[in-house]
């Protein structure tokens, strides 16, 4: 069974930095893709930085060069665990959305090919 949780969202300030942070559970490198979606009211879901099953890093044009998206692996049990974090630095109020972890049994996550989902976690930018 597949589990997202993210956590750190907050308010900040223009400027500011921010780490998110994504635990997960049943998510297998090489087997599943998975990344950092976010969602502005109203609008649907997009890809922010993503990971291909083979490990490739993708960035929306919007974040690149400002967002960095990382993943550790704790391959001690059983069952690996992943714990995926988005870097968000020099943050604008454009970036104020909800913040999902996503993930699927696919190579390549785009919003549309996501099938599992965190909750989200807001992040807020305003002076």
């Amino acid at each position: 069974q597949v589990r997202l949780m993210e956590s750190g969202g907050a308010p900040v300030k223009p400027g500011g930095s921010l780490r998110l942070s994504c635990a997960t559970h049943g998510l297998v490198d090489n087997r599943h893709c998975m990344g950092w979606f976010r969602q502005y009211p109203g609008q649907e879901r997009e890809a922010v930085a993503t990971f291909d099953s083979d490990g490739r890093r993708r960035y929306s044009e919007s974040v690149k060069g400002r967002f960095i998206a990382s993943k550790e692996t704790d391959g001690t049990g059983e069952t690996p665990k992943i714990t995926l974090y988005l870097d968000l630095n020099s943050l604008t109020p454009d970036d104020t959305a909800m913040y999902y972890c996503g993930a699927a049994r696919a190579r390549t996550c785009s919003a549309t090919a996501v099938t599992y989902w965190g909750q989200g976690t807001q992040v807020t930018v305003s002076s």
